[in-house]
């Protein structure tokens, strides 16, 4: 069964807080083979303009693909989970992911299509700070393979 598509605008509510930690910012850098001080030391990153560490860009996937899961879940939407393959992530900077901020995730269905009998599905996740400001958008294309297994 196709997904509903009168889904497409529909935003679920924020996510609590997630405090970004030095820490989990080196963790991640390390994890992916980021070299550049930028992420793991203060003094180059304050070198550089920033008040602390930063993350790098595809450090607020884990913080924007938890956020989704409240669409991936929500029953009433109709997508098969077992069937779902990642298809595409871009993400769009208004500033960088920096050790201290406390950041929420707002996500909203942004196209759901059918091609070639497979569901496609983009979550567009805002992010923003503990004050309101937009910090990043994330876009997450999820792909549904068709019941004929293709």
């Amino acid at each position: 069964m196709p997904l509903d598509e009168s889904y497409v605008g529909r935003a679920y509510p924020p996510t609590e807080p997630y405090e970004v930690g030095r820490e989990k910012i080196r963790e991640f850098a390390e994890a992916i083979g980021e070299t550049n001080g930028v992420y793991t030391d203060p003094q180059a990153a304050r070198a550089l303009g920033h008040p602390d560490v930063i993350a790098p860009p595809t450090f607020v996937f884990s913080i924007s693909y938890r956020a989704a899961h409240q669409v991936i879940h929500d029953p009433q939407l109709g997508l098969d989970y077992n069937r779902v393959v990642h298809g595409d992530q871009a993400f769009s900077y208004v500033r960088p992911v920096r050790a201290g901020d406390c950041l929420s995730v707002t996500s909203t269905i942004e196209s759901v299509r059918t091609m070639a009998g497979n569901d496609i599905l983009v979550v567009r996740g805002d992010v923003h700070d503990k004050s309101g400001e937009l910090v990043v958008t994330a876009r997450t294309m999820l792909v549904a393979r068709g019941a004929d297994g293709k």
